[in-house]
């Protein structure tokens, strides 16, 4: 929003016309989730392996229990109607429906998309959304990319759809779908197919629009009904029209511009082609793709009515660059003679002008024209990734009314999400990645806020406390991690979040900031009864998302008696509190009742900072003197605790405990006051963690957990080139471990070498290394704190960087110098972004270099992106980083 609040552009409006989840304007968006598709929700297997219970190999037979997939689809914000494009270039073995990547047990990364699409724009409403995919000419090479990726090892990079030479010279089509909301409930929709290649090539197009399955599970006999609309009661020509009616919805009308034949089956698994059982309908979810591909017109209901329907538009020989474009509708108003006449082009026309007006407004104007195009990408991912997610544990794990019952291995103890029963979720909620993540992760979900409070503050504010509700936290007051396992412990960044979202929203929503923040409580006295075994303020917590950063898995069980008290699991405790803090001090200014909140978490904090700055449990401390740096201590039942002696980021989180203290809370916060002026008299060795500095006439007072010598030893390993300093951000480990390193830990010989690319262990899947590479979140957050030691510190604190160097600079220098680094990686240098690497996104042919990819991590020494490969979720950051700075 705007400085005086007040809405700007014709897209502020519509966000202010529908603030809440509920809006009009947010009916329809592209919940419809990229991959549904070996996800936990759909496995009903008895071994819990979701990737082999529900393959890709079935998904375009058999139906979907909780949601539904497609190609750049919309549905409404219940998911009971969807509407996405299929693609057949007639060489495929199947319609191109959805899109593909390999599982843990095919791919030697796993988990990684083999497709090339875009998110290329959309506004928060999605009034204007546009969406690109890049589609082969030759037929999709499914089983070479499985094949080739099995036989390479972790020390090979992936083989990619690039690689197998089917791309060469522009052999595919870009077909880009477009969306522009004429009001909340009509939309128009352009689909365009571009022939990139040297000759003329065919294509079928078929727009689907379905109903999700709810009638086949015994619990909701809501099915709805497709059929098409003829004469008389469609009117106007040279239009094709289904009609939808569903009983929650009501009714809806697509109608596709032309003369497509329109093609019907159910939205039915088909049980004979898959187990050789009965099929409950002769219309199966595959019946379209058998009668296009197979020419089965069996396959169709020839009555022309259905739950799932097709218009299928053949073009023939599409000439070299040239371009067809097919017009749709969906709306509750039947079709007419106005349905594509001027007023549709109108409609795209305006809301592509007003989303440049927007952006236009969003983003910096002192922005060049690369950082530009990047900030609108990254907000256009973030907003794309906003998808449904249906998830009633109960439900999933006593398993259905009809079909065969829940395996017990299911709900056997320690089974999977056996304790969260209570989880009932059918929310539209920010996805980390379309395809590879489509599911939501705690920790991740908190860093989107940051970018989408710029553009979506309310759908940022909900996400936050929606994670909070009783139907997603915990009784126990855990918040729910992933689907994989939402018992898994996740970073607790939410306060923080909270905080830069009430502030980025100008300082002004302070019933978000009670409703979060009174939940906030719960979850951290769920950190302290449960994390901190010994009542030591030393804190526990497993893997806390860092997935292989250890010498072994820091969420397995260890052996009896053993704990392991955590560098990174006490900062972020430190850090929680001191959030907690500064959240309860902005509400104790208006109401005098949260000022002794505030004094128990400035008190709660001074006991970890204690804690940290002495002595852990058997008199062993996290800080280890000679090597000036934060370790993971392994405590034994008996004998001396052993200091897990790797520099990591988990020791270079305790920096993470800086918070400035306002000068008004002497005079506004006078039980805080007291208290402070009470351990100054009685307990001052309580209070060192406090630090003031004059400034001038006014009095800087900084909250640390790291004492100024402390942080300037660690501040030198971390701005080391040869440690954790990279020309793109801070590495998750130092990289003096090139040649790897090896401890014995109670008997057991345990090594661990910089990996700076892909992860070469089978840790946590294999899929994600915090051995080497730039992950922006934690970045992010380094940065954040050093600002604040900077504006503490001022000109008085400097370090070297890079150290050694001679080169001395302020913490507010070194929080710019990271943020910098973090925005470098989508900079062009020499034409190429770091981020590209050597993959074919580098290319200089513009039809690759001007799609940016926003990946999961990056490269500790070029840059170049790993991981998932659309992940604006945490990476959409840089959208932020781009921005002015905010004042405080």
């Amino acid at each position: 929003m705007t400085d005086d609040d007040s809405p700007s552009t014709v897209e502020h409006s519509r966000l202010a016309e529908s603030p809440g989840v509920s809006g009009p304007w947010r009916q329809w968006g592209p919940y419809l989730a990229g991959r549904q598709w070996g996800t936990v929700r759909e496995d009903y297997s008895a071994d819990g392996d979701a990737w082999q219970s529900f393959p890709f190999d079935q998904s375009h037979a058999r139906a979907y229990r909780w949601g539904e997939d497609g190609l750049g689809g919309i549905s409404d914000r219940f998911g009971f109607l969807n509407f996405a494009f299929a693609l057949w270039n007639r060489k495929d073995p199947i319609l191109k429906e959805r899109l593909f990547g390999l599982t843990n047990g095919e791919g030697n990364h796993g988990e990684d998309a083999k497709e090339y699409w875009w998110v290329v724009d959309g506004t928060p409403t999605h009034s204007w959304m546009q969406w690109l995919y890049r589609y082969p000419h030759a037929e999709y090479p499914y089983q070479q990319l499985r094949d080739e990726n099995a036989q390479r090892g972790r020390d090979e990079r992936e083989y990619e759809l690039a690689d197998t030479g089917i791309l060469a010279e522009n052999r595919f089509f870009d077909v880009q779908v477009t969306y522009a909301k004429a009001s909340p409930d009509d939309i128009c929709i352009v689909i365009s197919i571009t022939n990139h290649g040297p000759e003329a090539e065919s294509v079928d197009l078929l727009p689907h629009l379905w109903l999700r399955n709810t009638w086949a599970w015994g619990r909701d006999d809501r099915a709805g009904i497709l059929k098409e609309v003829v004469p008389p009661d469609l009117q106007a020509g040279g239009i094709r029209a289904v009609e939808a009616e569903h009983g929650f919805l009501g009714r809806y009308y697509l109608s596709a511009e032309g003369h497509p034949e329109v093609l019907f089956c159910d939205n039915e698994t088909n049980a004979a082609e898959l187990w050789g059982q009965e099929n409950r309908t002769p219309f199966s979810k595959d019946g379209i793709g058998h009668r296009v591909v197979n020419g089965d017109e069996s396959a169709v209901n020839p009555d022309k009515t259905g739950t799932k329907s097709a218009f299928w538009f053949g073009f023939d020989d599409i000439a070299p660059g040239a371009t067809v474009e097919v017009k749709l509708r969906l709306s509750t108003n039947a079709p007419d003679e106005q349905t594509f006449g001027r007023g549709f082009d109108a409609v795209v026309a305006d809301r592509r002008t007003e989303a440049d007006e927007f952006y236009g407004k969003i983003i910096g104007a002192d922005l060049d024209e690369q950082d530009r195009h990047v900030a609108r990408r990254a907000y256009a991912g973030l907003l794309w990734t906003k998808q449904l997610y249906r998830y009633d544990v109960d439900q999933w794990l006593d398993g259905d009314r009809v079909g065969e019952p829940a395996p017990e291995s299911r709900r056997a103890k320690g089974g999977r999400n056996t304790h969260w029963r209570h989880l009932a979720l059918a929310d539209v909620i920010s996805m980390p990645d379309e395809w590879e993540y489509p599911w939501f992760a705690a920790w991740d979900l908190a860093f989107h806020t940051i970018p989408l409070a710029h553009v979506d503050p309310d759908f940022a504010k909900e996400q936050l406390v929606l994670m909070c509700r009783e139907w997603s936290m915990h009784p126990n007051g855990q918040l729910p991690a992933y689907e994989w396992e939402f018992g898994d412990v996740n970073p607790p960044v939410h306060a923080w979040a909270a905080w830069h979202v009430y502030r980025i929203d100008g300082y002004r929503d302070r019933d978000f900031l009670v409703r979060v923040f009174t939940k906030l409580l719960l979850n951290f006295a769920w950190w302290v009864n449960r994390k901190d075994s010994e009542g030591s303020n030393i804190f526990e917590g497993g893997f806390l998302g860092m997935d292989n950063i250890g010498l072994f898995n820091r969420s397995a069980p260890l052996p009896p008696g053993f704990r392991l008290e955590q560098s990174d699991a006490t900062s972020w405790m430190a850090f929680y509190c001191q959030q907690m803090f500064k959240i309860s001090l902005e509400l104790a200014r208006h109401d005098s009742a949260w000022d002794d909140v505030a004094t128990k978490f400035f008190a709660h904090f001074l006991s970890i900072a204690k804690a940290v700055k002495s002595f852990g449990s058997q008199h062993i401390s996290l800080w280890h003197e000679e090597d000036g740096f934060f370790y993971d201590v392994l405590v034994p039942p008996e004998g001396d605790a052993v200091p897990l002696r790797v520099r990591s980021m988990v020791g270079l989180l305790p920096i993470l405990g800086a918070t400035e203290i306002p000068s008004w809370v002497e005079d506004e916060c006078p039980d805080l006051t007291a208290r402070l002026r009470w351990l100054q008299r009685r307990r001052p060795e309580m209070i060192s963690p406090l630090l003031a500095r004059k400034d001038g006439s006014e009095v800087r007072v900084l909250l640390s957990l790291v004492e100024p010598e402390r942080l300037k030893r660690v501040l030198s390993r971390m701005f080391d080139s040869e440690e954790f300093l990279s020309q793109y951000g801070i590495r998750s480990l130092s990289a003096s471990y090139r040649d790897g390193v090896t401890y014995d830990i109670d008997g057991r010989s345990l090594s661990i070498e910089y990996e700076p690319g892909e992860s070469r262990t089978g840790m946590f899947g294999g899929n994600s290394n915090w051995r080497g590479p730039i992950w922006f979140p934690v970045n992010v957050l380094l940065a954040d704190k050093l600002r604040a030691y900077g504006r503490h510190y001022g000109t008085s604190f400097t370090i070297e960087i890079p150290t050694g160097s001679g080169n001395h600079c302020t913490l507010t220098d070194a929080a710019d110098l990271i943020d910098n680094g973090l925005a470098s990686l989508f900079r062009p240098v020499n034409g190429k972004r770091p981020a590209d690497g050597d993959r074919i996104e580098s290319s200089d042919d513009p039809l690759w270099s001007m799609h940016p990819t926003f990946n999961e991590y990056f490269d500790g020494d070029t840059g170049e992106g790993l991981g998932a490969s659309h992940q604006t979720g945490w990476t959409g950051l840089v959208a932020h980083l781009l921005r002015p700075r905010l004042p405080l």
